[in-house]
């Protein structure tokens, strides 16, 4: 009589899960070590509790978890591992030469006048002043356009408010006018003599 299926989910007791999990975990370990051993394969294990703990295995005939990686890498044209030390050290280097270059821009844009100057240096800074007043000058216009734009666009709204506002003055002028007349017309005029004569 074999057992039942059990349902796959997330076992919620903590000590269960706990025993569960070591019980699994050296089952495909030991399905890993077999099917490397029977079918001669190279496979890499990565396992991670949910402690954060790892636990690894690589086949015996790979000397190590890298190997794997990198050939996994050159296969599919990834890059999983990377050598951080070589790429910090690579941006490094390229900062301190960014750093030096700006450096040397700003000592040769303060122009000390003990140092002397060739002609192709001071034509480049001649060049180099020029391109950044003209990229200030055309910020600036942009600026200014986008302000009058701006401004424009406030003179028109009052514009149109004032132009509504006078279309209401004149309806409401107009219909007074039209009730005073309506109203004299329908009220009948009283004379008044004085005798006096």
């Amino acid at each position: 009589m074999g057992r039942g299926r059990t349902e796959i989910k997330r076992i919620e007791n903590a000590n269960q899960r706990q025993s569960t999990f070591y019980k699994r975990r050296d089952g495909l370990f030991k399905k890993a070590r077999e099917l490397s051993v029977l079918c001669d394969a190279d496979l890499l294990l990565l396992l991670f509790s949910s402690s954060g703990k790892l636990y690894q295995y690589h086949s015996p005939s790979v000397p190590s978890a890298k190997e794997l990686i990198e050939r996994y890498e050159s296969a599919t044209q990834t890059k999983i591992w990377r050598d951080y030390i070589v790429e910090r050290n690579a941006e490094i280097v390229n900062v301190e030469k960014l750093c030096d270059a700006l450096e040397r821009q700003l000592r040769f844009m303060k122009i000390d006048e003990g140092q002397e100057y060739s002609l192709p240096e001071l034509s480049n800074l001649e060049h180099s002043l020029e391109m950044a007043i003209s990229k200030v000058r055309v910020e600036m216009e942009r600026k200014i356009g986008g302000q009058m734009n701006k401004l424009e666009s406030m003179v028109r709204d009052r514009q149109q408010e004032r132009y509504g506002l006078c279309d209401k003055l004149a309806s409401v002028q107009t219909l007074k006018g039209i009730e005073a007349n309506r109203y004299a017309s329908s009220t009948p005029r009283l004379e008044l003599r004085l005798g006096l004569n």
